[in-house]
């Protein structure tokens, strides 16, 4: 099955799972989603491959990012009619706490959508929602 038929049948189906087994990053960190009600969950499972420090141990800031990024771009294909995966135009990522060696969530919301630039809205947390570990601002271009 090529990529435009998994963002079809993603989107039908509101099963994200095989569409992002066929992305080489996300399936390298191990990224996953489940369906909450309406809102799409992504997942970061807690795996030894991802520290950056091992003294804490703590998930590499740089995997957290691409986590989030990825996230971006399976919401808006969930939420948009298209053909083509979004290029990412900027990506912007406040670290707020440290990401610790546990699984880790991310919602996304597609705060304003053009006919051809979608701006996304990324929380990442651990143990809280309301407690997030990183919160990102990315334009992608559909």
């Amino acid at each position: 099955m090529d990529l435009h038929e998994l963002m079809v049948q993603a989107r039908e189906n509101r099963n994200f799972q095989d569409l992002i087994s066929a992305v080489p990053y996300a399936r390298l960190i191990g990224m996953s989603c489940f369906n909450l009600g309406e809102e799409l969950v992504f997942i970061l499972p807690e795996n030894s491959d991802n520290i950056g420090n091992p003294t804490l141990p703590a998930i590499h800031g740089g995997v957290i990012g691409g986590f989030m990024e990825n996230a971006a771009i399976f919401q808006v294909l969930g939420n948009i009619e298209t053909n083509r995966i979004p290029k990412v135009v900027d990506f912007s990522l406040d670290y707020l706490r440290p990401g610790r060696f546990q699984d880790t969530f991310a919602t996304c919301e597609v705060v304003r959508q053009g006919r051809k630039v979608v701006n996304v809205s990324v929380s990442a947390w651990q143990v809280r929602r309301n407690e997030p570990i990183a919160n990102a601002r990315t334009h992608l271009l559909l």
